[in-house]
């Protein structure tokens, strides 16, 4: 499997590429990192250095990949953050020529633009680009529970409005919305579930919630839920695979202290998930 992952990149820490690439060449996959930004660290120290590239010069790099003649190999295609509206254009007309080289291929979305505790944390054009042009041409979408609820103007908080939420979303073009951080009322206490929706069901998988916050955390979920799923077509599986991974790295990265994702040192989990999860189906 090919995967061509458009995403920002740090020098230090692990969000973006530099939190997706490394799980997925431990699972196997061939990954084609495509930077936006090249940050020193990523922007929740409040400080960074680095440019934020130019999208001519995104757009220059994947021209090159194509001229190599590597887009009919291509099986995913891959975007996260989103830094300046001007990338969207870039990663719309990417989505469309690797289709066009391979129709199997499949665009992969993680709208990132905020969270419940933090609100919108991505420029105001963000928001509504991804909504009104990118998700619509996305066959997987990887919103938070916050982030589905901007792209359908709806409130998910149950499994019944977040099912119904996920349906309007699909609606829009994606046929797969996984939601991560789905925080229902009625929930047990201390654990925060990951929902997967797709043509054939729901599932739905409970964790405990870490009393953490975990910068790139987001960003390795998306990666290896679409690797898992696109490599086997089953959803309930990869949701848990997924979910057995990134727990285990949040745990390991909560017992070291340290701030950033232990990422290298948490290699065996995405390799060999110990699969301590039980997904279940809810429609």
């Amino acid at each position: 499997m090919k995967i061509l992952s458009i995403q920002s990149a740090v020098a230090f820490g692990h969000v973006g590429n530099s939190a997706a690439v490394f799980p997925l060449q431990r699972i196997g996959v061939e990954v084609l990192p495509v930077y936006t930004v090249n940050f020193s660290n990523h922007t929740g120290y409040g400080a960074w250095r680095g440019p934020m590239i130019d999208p001519s010069d995104v757009s220059e790099v994947i021209a090159g990949i194509e001229d190599r003649g590597v887009f009919p190999q291509i099986d995913v295609i891959l975007s996260g953050y989103q830094g300046g509206d001007g990338i969207g254009d870039v990663i719309i007309d990417t989505v469309a020529r690797v289709k066009a080289a391979n129709p199997n291929a499949i665009y992969a979305c993680d709208p990132v633009m905020g969270n419940a505790k933090s609100g919108c944390f991505v420029a105001p054009a963000i928001p509504i680009l991804l909504r009104e042009r990118v998700v619509p041409v996305a066959d997987i979408i990887t919103p938070n529970q916050f982030e589905l609820g901007f792209l359908t103007n709806t409130e998910p908080d149950t499994i019944e409005s977040t099912l119904a939420s996920a349906d309007l979303a699909r609606a829009m073009g994606p046929s797969t919305v996984l939601v991560t951080s789905v925080e229902r009322p009625d929930r047990e206490a201390d654990t925060i579930e990951m929902m997967v929706v797709t043509d054939a069901g729901a599932w739905i998988v409970q964790t405990p919630q870490l009393p953490m916050k975990a910068n790139g955390s987001g960003d390795v979920t998306a990666a290896l839920f679409t690797a898992h799923f696109t490599q086997t077509g089953d959803a309930a599986d990869a949701l848990a695979r997924t979910a057995s991974s990134v727990f285990d790295l949040l745990t390991k990265t909560l017992e070291s202290g340290e701030r950033e994702l232990q990422l290298v040192e948490s290699q065996e989990f995405y390799a060999n998930p110990q699969m301590q999860f039980t997904t279940r189906q809810v429609r």
